[in-house]
């Protein structure tokens, strides 16, 4: 099986310990690092004796006089955690083995929002200059520690049904054009991002930064779904519904109408693409939520209907169920269209309804 949406690994974890082998793919290399260190099951004392030697050479004066940091981590860190973040990375990045340095690079991105003035609670990136940020050493410490409960978990669950060496691969790349091959793939499941998923970029910037995936935020978000830097003689709705959407939103917002349209066009992209990994009578099941924007219906679900027929696949179930509780920022502002908190005026729910398409290749 496949996910070409595969974020944090979730997917992919549940494919192994139902013994099934595969793919993920994914351009956002944060998420990329968190997948790979969930899927790759370490021997509980081998990766304990990795952790017991890197706490060992953390040192802080590793740091070469005059390094100079990014701005937009001068931005977010204070000069003392920026100097202690700094040497744990340096120290991680000694690891010889790829797959324990991934391991422990995830535990680095999971601290940092923690060790920053970022606002804990906030689902934009907002700066708080009354936070105390986290000592960066220990809060390393305790999410490693986290970290090993939940791979001792997994190894555990793994060994015991003799599951250890299922295959599972991810690429860190875009899913309108991946790198397995044509008709290989029995089922796809997936969640694909949401209209404006340029605000993932948003919450994965620090991480971005750090990692030195990038060092201007606008570059990093021209590489996701429905970036609205393309050229329009790209953009190819393949559906009437998605096309009635793009006019009513250009009537009223039309930057967020031109997203939308990118969005569109991607996904279209991405079915075709679909269809050619998937072997005849193979299945895709997709999750996706309906959303509004400027009082405008984003009928995704029913966009995602109608391109998939168009990229000779049948669709023969349609899922519908409410989701009044999602791990996803769950209102917009009527005003802005941007997300907002929950207790903040004039919102509306984001996601309210979530569909799961099926369809098999034709």
């Amino acid at each position: 099986m496949a996910d070409v949406f595969s974020g944090c690994g979730t997917t992919l974890v549940e494919a192994k310990i139902h013994g099934r082998l595969s793919f993920g793919v994914d351009i956002n290399p944060v998420a990329d690092i968190v997948a790979r260190s969930k899927i790759k099951p370490f021997s509980p004392t081998k990766i304990e004796n990795e952790f017991e030697n890197l706490q060992k050479n953390i040192t802080i004066n590793k740091i070469v006089n005059g390094f100079k940091f990014n701005e937009r981590i001068t931005y977010w860190f204070g000069e003392e955690e920026k100097i202690k973040l700094e040497a744990l990375l340096w120290n991680i990045e000694q690891i010889e083995n790829k797959d324990v340095r991934v391991f422990f690079y995830c535990a680095f991105s999971n601290i940092l929002k923690n060790c920053s003035i970022w606002l804990q609670k906030s689902i934009k990136p907002t700066r708080c200059f009354n936070k105390i940020p986290k000592e960066p050493i220990s809060e390393f410490i305790r999410q490693v520690k986290k970290m090993l409960k939940g791979n001792e978990e997994f190894y555990e669950i793994l060994k015991n049904s003799n599951r250890l060496t299922i295959f599972s691969k991810i690429y860190c790349q875009d899913a309108k054009n991946v790198k397995i091959k044509s008709e290989t793939i029995d089922c796809i499941i997936t969640s694909p991002p949401y209209v404006t998923s340029y605000e993932y970029a948003d919450v994965h910037q620090l991480t971005a930064y750090w990692l030195r995936y990038t060092k201007n935020l606008n570059d990093f978000r021209k590489k996701f779904v429905g970036s609205v830097h393309k050229s329009k003689s790209d953009l190819n709705f393949g559906s009437d519904i998605a096309y009635d959407i793009y006019k009513s939103l250009k009537e009223k917002n039309a930057k967020q109408a031109s997203s939308t349209a990118a969005y569109f066009s991607d996904m279209l992209k991405v079915f075709e693409e679909m269809h050619r990994i998937l072997k005849p009578k193979g299945r895709v099941c997709i999750v996706i939520g309906n959303t509004k924007l400027k009082g405008v219906e984003i009928l995704n679900a029913e966009v995602f209907v109608q391109q998939l027929e168009n990229s000779n696949f049948k669709v023969f179930s349609i899922a519908k169920r409410e989701i009044p509780s999602k791990n996803l920022p769950s209102t917009r502002s009527k005003k802005t269209g941007r997300f907002t908190k929950i207790g903040a005026e004039d919102v509306v729910i984001v996601y309210p309804t979530e569909y799961i398409i099926v369809a098999e290749k034709k």
